[in-house]
């Protein structure tokens, strides 16, 4: 057999194996970011549908609408990420430490948040003590 063969081969199931990872992964987070939408009053749907469920999370979340559009924005979006995800943490009823889990571990706090004992306290951008939303 020409080596050549056996690598192309062995190539194609290593990508087909990661495909196959990649797609359960990307399952598990849609069910998760739809059960997080539905504990918070929002539509479960709106996670699969793009630029909406930024526009819905930002609602969740107690931030302007206008705020989709900093994601847009290169380096800027760093920022907004890390408060988007401290106040769902916060919207949650959880701390900056669960906020930093959803930013770096996405699909494991996002399972947390869905399908664990967490409830939704309302917008943590609308709560006392939080520095308020620009308008």
């Amino acid at each position: 057999m020409d080596p050549d063969v056996a690598v192309g081969g062995g190539l194609a199931v290593f990508g087909g194996l990661f495909m196959l990872f990649w797609l359960a992964v990307v399952v598990v987070m849609i069910a998760a970011v739809w059960k997080v939408f539905a504990k918070a009053g929002q539509p479960g749907w709106a996670a699969i549908v793009p630029i909406y469920n930024v526009i819905v999370l930002m609602k969740i979340v107690g931030r302007p609408t206008w705020w989709v559009v900093l994601f847009f924005i290169p380096l800027v979006n760093f920022v907004v990420a890390i408060l988007v995800c401290m106040d769902l943490a916060k919207s949650f009823g959880q701390g900056a430490g669960f906020g930093i889990g959803l930013l770096l571990l996405a699909p494991i706090f996002y399972l947390i948040l869905g399908f664990g004992g967490a409830r939704y306290v309302g917008p943590a951008a609308a709560q006392p003590g939080h520095a308020p939303a620009p308008a």
